[in-house]
């Protein structure tokens, strides 16, 4: 053993033979570029050979295989000495190549690393594919059924079916308007839905109108159709203002008040009392904020006159439910108070809510539809959305309000009026419009004199009223820029009151007032 460690250096880095003068050649046994090991001419045909294990052998192996240098031969003068050959020899030039080597096997440790975390990726691959291939096997079977349809339009048969049954429902309202006025609207109108009928037959038949443009043309008939019942005769002399068409300018705020819970309650409504011919709550103002989550509410305060608001003095509160959560208690900045009753948004509906003060006694009815958005699904937004404002309930010169977007409607915002009946002690849908403008895209809205306005932000301090829609025409104008001040950031409710023609802000906790200009 001890032979095989003495010649395991000698062997590492040179061999000595005997040359035919009798001097000492050092070979080099290292590896060269382009023809492996390289020995002397020189070298003596057996190597030490007889002192060399089977271990040592393997090793000299290993280092024959590892890259070195240029392949030089040092010769060296010796003596003989003891019947051998002794010689100085520099083993410097072909010292082992330590770091080199740790190197490279560090890299191919990390290289085998790397190959076994593939080679794992691969197996779970290889796990998997067969069941996503046997899903995409099976949706690909289930809608073979279908794919007839790709070359059947832009719409399919249930479609179809669907805008044949809301013409269906059309005809039947503007015979019934024909019926009752038989005037020159009324039967351009019975025209305009009859052309419609032929149009829907040809695309059933011929595959020829985009169903697009008949859904838009249904929509305008529709509310054509509403507008023709809904306006009483007497509506335009009530008001003569309204005579003079939309809103012109609107005034800085004339009055300005934070809510008797502090303006930490940033949400909610408030106004002064909305029906023309009240006579008990005439002069009485009221604040309802949302004191759960800036959602909900089950309370009302109510002043009966202005110097009493303005004091917070002389109210009275009201307490329509017994929680924040029950059935019967307001979701979303949506009240107005009207005559003697307080209408909202019932909780976690698509209802609206009539809360009697006299009697406490609450009546509701659900909005009409296809999808009504409640709970926060299409919240008044623009730049942030006010957490759950999907229905608003106003009031002006004609009567009450809801305003809210569906489904079915695409999210726009639609109008629909409600009338209360004492004598069945009902609240009555009348009517109700469908508009093309995004509710998601308005901050907020209100009524005046039977037309929609809507609101944009502008920046902290401003808004704009942007959009009218009227009900008594169908027609729309988005071309208004109409500049509203305001103190905070936030618009949880605007309201417009026709018995002094002001606008009411609920403006993130600040109370504020307008004058608007016809």
């Amino acid at each position: 053993m001890q032979k095989d460690l003495m010649f395991l250096q000698l062997w590492a880095d040179t061999s000595v033979t005997r040359g035919k003068s009798g001097k000492c050649v050092v070979i080099d046994f290292i590896r060269e570029k382009r023809r492996g090991v390289v020995i002397s001419a020189q070298t003596a045909p057996v190597l030490f050979s007889s002192l060399i294990s089977p271990a040592l052998n393997m090793l000299l192996l290993l280092l024959l295989l590892l890259p070195t240098g240029d392949g030089r031969a040092q010769r060296s003068s010796g003596q003989k000495r003891n019947g051998s050959c002794v010689c100085p020899v520099d083993s410097s030039l072909w010292m082992f190549p330590a770091v080199k080597y740790e190197v490279v096997l560090q890299q191919v440790e990390t290289c085998e690393g790397s190959l076994n975390a593939l080679q794992e990726q691969v197996t779970l691959s290889s796990q998997f594919l067969p069941r996503f291939q046997a899903m995409v096997e099976n949706l690909t079977a289930r809608l073979e059924p279908h794919q007839y349809l790709r070359n059947r339009g832009v719409y399919t048969d249930l479609s179809l079916r669907l805008l044949g049954q809301e013409l269906t429902q059309l005809e039947a309202d503007a015979g019934d308007v024909h019926s009752q006025l038989n005037n020159t609207q009324t039967r351009k109108l019975s025209k305009e839905v009859g052309r419609l009928r032929k149009d829907v037959g040809r695309m059933q038949m011929l595959d020829t109108v985009n169903i697009q443009t008949v859904k838009e043309r249904l929509r305008y008939l529709k509310n054509n159709a509403e507008s023709c019942k809904s306006i009483p005769k007497d509506f335009r002399s009530q008001s003569s203002h309204c005579l003079k068409g939309l809103i012109t300018s609107i005034s800085e705020p004339v009055m300005t008040k934070v809510n008797q819970f502090g303006k930490t309650y940033i949400s909610g409504s408030w106004g002064k009392q909305a029906q023309m011919d009240s006579e008990e709550q005439r002069n009485s103002y009221w604040v309802q904020p949302l004191l759960s989550g800036h959602k909900w509410g089950n309370s009302l305060r109510v002043y009966q006159s202005y110097a009493d608001f303005m004091q917070s003095a002389k109210y009275k509160d009201f307490t329509f439910a017994p929680s924040y959560s029950h059935t019967h208690s307001i979701e979303g900045p949506s009240a107005v108070l009207y005559g003697e009753a307080l209408y909202y948004n019932c909780y976690s509906s698509a209802d609206v809510c009539r809360y009697d003060l006299k009697s406490n006694a609450v009546h509701r009815v659900t909005l009409p539809g296809n999808g009504v958005g409640y709970n926060n699904k299409f919240p008044y937004c623009y730049y942030a959305c006010r957490d759950n404002s999907d229905v608003d309930i106003e009031a002006d010169e004609t009567g009450l309000w809801a305003i809210y977007a569906t489904v079915g409607n695409h999210g726009n915002l639609v109008v629909s009026r409600l009338v209360w009946d004492s004598d069945t002690q009902t609240i009555n849908v009348t009517q109700t419009w469908e508009t093309r403008q995004f509710k998601k895209a308005v901050s907020n809205a209100f009524m005046v004199c039977g037309v929609l306005y809507a609101t944009r932000y502008v920046d902290e301090y401003h808004e704009e009223v942007f959009y009218a829609f009227d009900t008594s025409t169908g027609k729309e104008d988005n071309s208004l820029a109409l500049p509203l001040e305001k103190v905070a950031k936030g618009v949880a409710s605007l309201s417009y009151n026709p018995t002094d023609k002001q606008i009411y802000m609920y403006n993130d906790g600040y109370l504020l007032a307008y004058q608007t200009h016809f």
